[in-house]
């Protein structure tokens, strides 16, 4: 009996301290890892179980029982999966509620406006999150923006800017699908959901004649503008005009004559080297909107919120033309002799002179040259006038004279007497 009462305490108090350890383990931090910090990934769909073997591998906890024990005490929650970065030591109970918030590991990630795939794949593969072929190749799938644009031909201006928080090594089909849900929410944000009520850039007018196709054409139509309003011009407060200047040119046949239609038609092709010759508006593309009317047959770029807004209610007008002013902004006319004025203008500053020559000296009063007329009269006849003659040395001849002087008697003699 006293043997049983001794096995009976014995394991007792081995419960008692295990307990007491696991305890300890759940409640005081934690680092069984080395340098900076260990990222741990949890999958999809594992087991509680396997969550704390995957802990306890990497260091993160001290006691695997223990984290499991007290992940069963909360059977609600979920362990999120997903990347995890830890760089500190941390409480059982820490590293717990940290999974089960979902507080994965993410950096920022920045899609600036007007920027293209193309810019967008670059971004990434620098910044190591993805390689750019991948996201390529995800954007030029145009499946996920089919309700909204059927004839999108890529995500190409459906890639909303904005910061992104991303993992270190996000899927690229996840992506593209995030920044295109953002796309679809700001657009309805800015109350664009029914572009029917603009004419838009491809010159229809009443909302009542927009059937379901022609409203997702214009849509589409919309979002190009934007694109070429975005690539324009950085200022806000151009952007109406610009899109005011595209709309108008349209409705009267004229080519948009837009650059950067052509650059984007090249950087598709792998054919722009960073600068446009005058060569290079003839590319054969059918983005070049200096060879073919109307818009391109897609966005060149990912519009901001202002250049929707802009495509969307561009100002009303007669503007036809825009030159820049070498200070981020434009000139603009409505007619071609003022846009060759404005030309004048621009490089008059890139060669640092004013924009526009200083006028000419204005002409005397009338008065002034009434009274400058006697005194002029009066020098010319001083001018006219009869000098005195000069005094003439004796024996000195006339210039241009070929008569010689005479010597007079005495010294002829004496030049006869040397002689002798």
């Amino acid at each position: 009996m006293k043997f049983l009462l001794t096995i009976f305490l014995l394991v007792l108090l081995a419960a008692t301290g295990y307990g007491a350890w696991m305890w300890y383990g759940m409640t005081q931090p934690y680092q069984g890892f080395a340098g900076p910090g260990v990222f741990v990934d949890i999958p999809h769909g594992v087991s509680r179980r396997y969550v704390a073997y995957l802990l306890k591998k990497n260091g993160v906890i001290r006691s695997r029982l223990g984290f499991e024990i007290y992940a069963r005490k909360h059977p609600k929650r979920t362990l999120e999966a997903g990347e995890y970065y830890f760089d500190h030591a941390m409480t059982g109970r820490d590293v717990f509620w940290k999974l089960a918030n979902g507080q994965v590991y993410q950096q920022p990630f920045t899609v600036r406006e007007g920027e293209t795939i193309f810019d967008i794949a670059h971004d990434l593969e620098a910044g190591k999150f993805m390689r750019a072929g991948d996201f390529i190749y995800a954007a030029g799938d145009p499946a996920l923006i089919r309700d909204f644009a059927p004839e999108a031909q890529t995500l190409e201006g459906f890639l909303f800017p904005a910061t992104y928080e991303l993992p270190r090594h996000p899927a690229a089909s996840e992506l593209t699908a995030q920044m295109v849900h953002k796309f679809k929410d700001e657009w309805r944000r800015i109350g664009a959901s029914d572009p029917g009520e603009h004419t838009g850039a491809n010159g229809q007018a009443g909302k009542s004649e927009y059937t379901a196709e022609s409203q997702h054409r214009v849509r589409l139509q919309t979002v190009t503008l934007a694109s070429l309003v975005e690539r324009e011009t950085p200022k806000p407060e151009e952007r109406p005009m610009v899109a005011s200047v595209f709309e108008n040119r349209v409705q009267k046949g004229m080519r948009l004559q837009c650059d950067p239609t052509v650059i984007y038609g090249m950087e598709r092709l792998g054919q722009y080297k960073g600068t446009l010759t005058g060569k290079d508006l003839s590319f054969d593309s059918p983005y070049n909107t200096y060879e073919h009317g109307g818009l391109p047959p897609g966005p060149i770029g990912n519009p901001g919120e202002s250049s929707l807004r802009a495509a969307l209610h561009p100002a009303e007008t007669n503007l036809l033309y825009f030159v820049a002013n070498t200070q981020g902004g434009h000139f603009f006319s409505s007619t071609l002799a003022e846009h060759n004025k404005n030309v004048t203008k621009y490089r008059r500053l890139l060669a640092g002179l004013p924009a526009d020559p200083p006028p000419p000296p204005p002409p005397p009063p009338a008065g002034a040259k009434r009274r400058q007329t006697k005194p002029q009269a009066q020098q010319q006849a001083k001018v006219g006038a009869k000098q005195p003659a000069k005094p003439r040395v004796k024996g000195q001849r006339k210039p241009g004279s070929k008569q010689q002087a005479k010597p007079d008697a005495n010294q002829q003699a004496k030049q006869q007497g040397k002689e002798r």
